[in-house]
Parts: C-alpha cells; sequence; structure tokens
C-alpha cells in the first residue's frame, strides 16, 4: 500500500506540471514565437506579450543575422491612434528596440516590418501581438503565491487518484486542498494582483476575470466536497471538485484579465474587453 501511495503521488505531481506547463505556454502572456524562411534558410525569433513588472521603457530583441534589418509598428492598444514606427537597432546578431512603459494593466499592439537585404518579407501575419504592462511584484508576495496554487493542484490530483482508489485519506487531502487554495488564491493572489494591476480583486461580484472567476469557482466546488465528503456521494463530489480545478489550469492563465481603459483611465476586466477588441487586425 505504501509504494501505490508513492506511485499516486508522483503521478499527481505529473499532471499537475502538464497542467500548469499547458496553462503557461497557452496564456496571453506567452510569448509569441515566429519562424521564417529566407533563402532556403529557417530563422527564429519571439516577441513578448507582458513586460513581467519590469520597470521602464521594455526591451523587445530578435537574433537576425546582418542581412536582416527591422522595424517596429506600435499603437497604444485599443485605440485608433497612428501607428509609430520605432527603427530596431543592431549590435551583432542582435536587433533592438524599447516599447514605452505604460501604467499597471495598460496595453500596446505591435507588429515588425522585416526586410532582407532591403527588401520586405511577407510575414504573413495578421493579428498585431499585444503586450500587457504590469507592476512589479515582490518576491515575498509573488514565490509564496506561486508555491501554494502548485501545491493546490497537486493536492487536488492527489484527491482524484485517492478517491478513485478508494484510499479514506482523500477527504483528508480535500482539507488540505482548500487550505492552500484560499492562501494562494485569495490571500496573496489579491496582493500579487494589487501590485501587477492596482486592484485586490476583479471577479465576481466586481468583474468578470477570468482568473479570479474560476479560482472562486474551485473554491466553491471543493467547499461543497469537504462539507459533504461523508455523504454516500462525497467521494464524487471530491472527484469532481478536483476535475474543477483541472479545468482551470486547462483555461489559459490571464484571459479576460485587467485591461486599461485609455479614455477614462480606469482598469477594466472580463465582458468589456469583448467590446473593446480583444485582438486588433491590422489597418
Amino acid at each position: 500500500m505504501k509504494l501505490k501511495k508513492v506511485l499516486f503521488w508522483i503521478l499527481a505531481v505529473v499532471i499537475s506540471l502538464a497542467a500548469m506547463v499547458y496553462q503557461r505556454m497557452t496564456g496571453p502572456t506567452y510569448p509569441i514565437k515566429y519562424e521564417i524562411s529566407y533563402q532556403n534558410e529557417e530563422f527564429h525569433y519571439s516577441l513578448p506579450r507582458s513586460n513581467n513588472g519590469r520597470p521602464g521603457d521594455y526591451p523587445v530583441e530578435i537574433q537576425l543575422p546582418e542581412t536582416f534589418s527591422a522595424n517596429l509598428i506600435w499603437r497604444i492598444f485599443p485605440t485608433e491612434n497612428p501607428w509609430d514606427t520605432l527603427v530596431m537597432a543592431r549590435q551583432g546578431d542582435t536587433l533592438s528596440t524599447s516599447l514605452p512603459h505604460q501604467p499597471p494593466a495598460g496595453k500596446i499592439e505591435y507588429h515588425l516590418e522585416l526586410m532582407a537585404d532591403g527588401k520586405i518579407i511577407d510575414l504573413h501575419e495578421d493579428e498585431n501581438v499585444v503586450i500587457r504592462f504590469r507592476g512589479d511584484v515582490p518576491a515575498w508576495a509573488l514565490i509564496p503565491h506561486v508555491l501554494m496554487m502548485i501545491l493546490t493542484v497537486i493536492w487536488s490530483m492527489a484527491t482524484i487518484i485517492f478517491a478513485l482508489a478508494n484510499i479514506p485519506s482523500y477527504k483528508k487531502l480535500v482539507g488540505i486542498t482548500i487550505i492552500f487554495l484560499i492562501i494562494g488564491g485569495f490571500i496573496l493572489g489579491p496582493v500579487v494582483q494589487k501590485y501587477s494591476f492596482g486592484q485586490f480583486w476583479t471577479g465576481w461580484p466586481l468583474g468578470e476575470d477570468l482568473t479570479d472567476n474560476k479560482v472562486l469557482a474551485a473554491l466553491i466546488a471543493f467547499l461543497a466536497a469537504w462539507f459533504l465528503r461523508n455523504k454516500s456521494y462525497g467521494k464524487w463530489l471530491a472527484i469532481g471538485a478536483a476535475l474543477v480545478m483541472l479545468a482551470v489550469y486547462l483555461i489559459p492563465h490571464s484571459m479576460n484579465g485587467s485591461e486599461l481603459d485609455v479614455e477614462s483611465g480606469e482598469v477594466v476586466t472580463g465582458s468589456i474587453l469583448a467590446l473593446l477588441g480583444l485582438n486588433k487586425i491590422r489597418k
């Protein structure tokens, strides 16, 4: 039995890490990777979609040989402002420039005008990259927040496995998951968001931030599983709550997140963003 439990925990960790990596890589703040072909050679570069809390103007750098030159075309998002052009300076194999710093939750949309031997390359990209700026989050808040959320998903995945195996300790795992979730998502999470975007909570009923709302949904599911844990169907409530948590981590992080309303200067979230337009097509 002891070996079986060890294997169950290993499986829980593997599932959790896979879910967290998926969430991270599919989120709207993960850099976009590009691949171009020129004279039968393949070249790769990526463009950032978050300033990661770095103060000041944010550098955009790509690694391409001297054959290439580039301009960065940008404007404040979401607006119909005229486009501005930044010439990317070369140093060795690096082309670089910097996007002007924005207030927390402020966004810039941009794209590259890439040239080889003086001729513009068709990148076949219709959508602009949108980068969101946030404030710097101190390590004392960010590190324990991330740790608590990692432990939350690991313990919730263990709940599924132990419950399916009819090991009674799954009830204890439900309680521990709730503790981790409250600390990480409802104590440290709002602190991180306050430093990042100036607001503690932007989920229901104050807003429609998907990150806040999906954490709230997970807590409700786990609380129901905890208070009804001794019912005949308690095991299935625990499994259902853990599946809600898994679904939470399969939803890309920061979707429908905070965005600065350029006209009012207020931070807005959720369905309001749909009215503003989540993805701008180049004009």
